[in-house]
């Protein structure tokens, strides 16, 4: 082996030359070294950087993975999903509609979950350079998520699911304005005037997005749309925000909850300080799932397309790697209002009025 190709140092503890060797050795980056090894005709570089690649991966003795080598000068057929959090139950619907249409455009789908653990990024990492996916489809919720700011990420098609990115045109989300306008329009037709709602971290697009619209819609019928505390995306997030909006407007007769996961914190919360849902305060919630139906009081919920989300994602994926530019969509599919037994007319209140929307 000639010193130029010779293994980096401590390169391969496992005694298994990486691709990264190979990259170090030929002076180019994982993602050349990975497309040229697979013939890939779409790269643009000199014959002497191709020929560099092969003598190193031949000298170093480079045997790439099978399903690579399957693989070679070929697509890879296979689309990333990275998402926040496998506990969120709101994540597995847009994996079936992400899977399923996956599947009817011939790709499957490798999930990956994000964590803020550095090594979970390497590995995302390395997935995306070995060139083993041919697309992403990035769910993360970190707002300086290490991938937003790489130029690994120019490298391939990806669009962001609900998680939209300002000037990307590549988002793919939700009306999750909508959702509040059908949430505060349900409580107001029931007779309820102070309203509240319990939100997600201030940096979280999609709740943000849902505050937003609370805010406006509380606007538009002349109420006090300023009862807002925000929580974790989480059970204990929904109760610790919960018992600071009830400590600062006691009046609340009905409170818009983000997530569902939220909600059955505030449940807990409100029944902890003795107040009775519907009769004392109403609740209902963005997103819906069959356990908000065995609730008690059963959970009165906003139904979001989350399936037609996935699959809209995968759709819009699929089209950049034919060649089609990206674009932002939204799902026209509108929310849908779930009546159960966690709202009623308020106790305190008179009949519903007529609405003063124009």
């Amino acid at each position: 082996m000639s010193e130029r190709h010779r293994l980096p140092q401590g390169a391969s503890a496992n005694g298994r030359t990486r691709l990264a060797d190979v990259a170090l050795a030929s002076s180019v980056t994982k993602s050349v070294a990975s497309r040229v090894l697979n013939q890939d005709p779409t790269l643009q570089v000199r014959p002497e950087t191709r020929r560099r690649v092969w003598t190193a991966a031949r000298e170093l003795g480079y045997r790439p993975h099978a399903g690579a080598r399957a693989l070679a000068g070929q697509e890879a057929r296979a689309l990333a999903l990275l998402i926040p959090d496998l506990n969120n139950p709101v994540y597995p619907r847009i994996i079936r509609g992400a899977y399923q249409r996956a599947r009817e455009h011939g790709y499957v789908v490798l999930l990956a979950e994000d964590t803020a653990d550095h090594a979970a990024d390497e590995s995302f990492a390395e997935l995306v350079e070995s060139g083993r996916v041919d697309g992403l489809l990035i769910g993360s919720a970190r707002p300086a998520h290490p991938l937003l700011g790489s130029p690994r990420l120019s490298l391939l098609p990806h669009v962001f699911v609900t998680r939209e990115v300002a000037g990307s045109q590549r988002n793919v989300t939700l009306d999750f304005p909508a959702a509040s306008t059908v949430a505060v329009e349900h409580l107001y037709r029931l007779g309820h005037r102070r309203i509240g709602h319990i939100s997600g971290p201030k940096e979280r697009t999609p709740a943000a997005s849902r505050e937003r619209g609370f805010r406006a819609v509380m606007a538009s019928l002349q109420l006090d749309g300023s009862c807002v505390e925000h929580g974790p995306f989480s059970e204990s997030g929904g109760a610790e925000a919960t018992q600071r909006l009830v400590s600062r407007w006691p009046d609340l007769t009905a409170i818009y909850v983000s997530t569902l996961t939220q909600a059955l914190g505030v449940l807990h919360r409100l029944h902890q300080i003795g107040l009775r849902v519907p009769d004392d305060v109403s609740v209902i919630t963005y997103d819906d799932l069959p356990l908000a139906g065995y609730l008690q009081p059963p959970l009165t919920t906003i139904a979001m397309p989350l399936v037609d989300l996935g699959a809209a994602a995968v759709d819009a994926l699929v089209q950049q790697l034919g060649g089609a530019p990206p674009e932002d969509i939204t799902i026209a599919t509108p929310p849908t209002l779930i009546v159960r037994s966690s709202t009623a007319r308020p106790t305190t209140m008179p009949l519903p009025q007529a609405s003063r929307r124009t």
